[in-house]
């Protein structure tokens, strides 16, 4: 959220901004970039309570106006309605929500139990509702506010051995363009970011030769940087993207087009 001497527009100051799962590579990214510009930012996690405390800490350090932590299961909708109201009480409303957290599973599908599914698919699509039920009513109210969803190129084509992940992100795909539907006339715009290789702990489990044969796959040649994402969320998020809703961006590198 850029600062601007146009009439009317808001100070990055006055911009709540918060990030689910903001304890990994690519949510403290993202809470990151909105805090440069100087925005008030609520960092949730769900049991990394260090690693988001160093991240609230790097958000204050580069200009955050306001920065806090929230912790929450997601897939629980007790916790997320009392993050919400905790949040609410601190006088934070958020304009813009970023429902990043999520969890990954490696394996095939014959091997994959109900509670691997069910653990998957509550992070990742359940949590996406969630949050998104929750925090939508008083953007709705203001008719004005920002819901991104991150997704991946799995949700767009699939990905052998992550049947289930690619499922819970093509689900999100798929809610991301009907509620983008249902809120539009509300002006509230909803998208999805759909990533391709980020250079991330979640790609810990390969090997250096794995990691160079994964990027000689991509036509950029390399994987993608967390920051790079960060940009692309920041861009949905700003006032001039309001009539961007209902799409899928995947910065990949040209890997999946």
């Amino acid at each position: 959220m850029e600062s601007s001497e146009k009439k009317g527009r808001r100070k990055p100051s006055d911009i709540c901004v918060l990030v689910t799962g903001a304890s990994g590579g690519i949510g403290s990214a993202i809470a990151e970039r909105f805090a440069a510009d100087g925005c008030r930012v609520a960092l949730h996690f769900s049991k990394s309570a260090e690693a988001v405390r160093l991240a609230a800490d790097r958000c204050a350090s580069i200009g955050a106006s306001e920065v806090l932590t929230a912790r929450a299961d997601v897939s629980q909708r007790a916790e997320v309605l009392r993050m919400r109201d905790e949040l609410k009480a601190a006088g934070f409303i958020p304009d813009v929500l970023v429902n990043n957290a999520g969890v990954a599973h490696y394996g095939m599908l014959q091997d994959v139990t109900d509670e691997d599914w069910d653990i998957v698919m509550n992070v990742n699509l359940k949590g996406t509702f969630l949050c998104s039920q929750a925090f939508m009513g008083e953007m709705v109210s203001r008719k004005s506010g920002r819901i991104i969803n991150m997704s991946s190129v799995w949700g767009l084509t699939g990905a052998s051995c992550e049947v289930i992940y690619s499922a819970a992100k093509g689900g999100i795909n798929a809610f991301t363009k009907a509620l983008a539907k249902e809120l539009a006339l509300s002006g509230v715009s909803v998208n999805a970011v759909a990533p391709g290789a980020v250079r991330t702990s979640m790609l810990n489990t390969l090997s250096s030769e794995e990691l160079l044969s994964l990027a000689e796959e991509i036509p950029a040649g390399r994987l993608a940087e967390p920051r790079e994402i960060a940009e692309t969320v920041h861009f949905l998020a700003l006032p001039e993207s309001g009539y961007m809703t209902g799409q899928i961006l995947s910065p990949n590198g040209g890997w999946i087009t």
